[in-house]
């Protein structure tokens, strides 16, 4: 549909996430993955888990693919967490106090709601 402009806006969802490596590792672990000598990388939560995923480089296939509705996550790292939290803090020795390590809720999203449930069911949790 055209707006007043005449400019078309598309909407064109992704149909599929090709995901090449999941792990389930403890929460300490995937916060001190986050940590960095120039400040902290966000995490995301939905459906009780929090993530965080590597995406694959940009090469002629993979974005043919995405062009396509498919993306590829080289691989998805994620713990279990109940309830959302905005800020989770994680103490490294190689830092003198804890570490704040921000959290975006994208329960919103259609893609991380469909990949929660996915990770749920391929490792069995609840």
């Amino acid at each position: 549909m055209a707006n007043t402009n005449g400019i078309k806006i598309t909407h064109a969802p992704l149909k599929e996430i090709v995901v090449h490596e999941y792990i389930s590792v403890p929460m300490e672990d995937l916060l001190r993955s986050r940590v960095t000598p120039a400040g902290t990388m966000p995490l995301y939560w939905c459906g009780g888990l929090v993530f965080t995923f590597s995406s694959m480089p940009w090469t002629r296939d993979i974005v043919r693919d995405y062009m396509e509705g498919k993306i590829h996550w080289l691989e998805v790292q994620f713990a279990v967490m109940d309830k959302y939290k905005p800020v989770l803090e994680v103490k490294d020795e190689s830092y003198p106090q804890a570490q704040r390590v921000r959290v975006i809720d994208t329960s919103a999203s259609t893609l991380h709601t469909e990949l929660s449930k996915w990770l749920k069911g391929q490792n069995k949790l609840r």
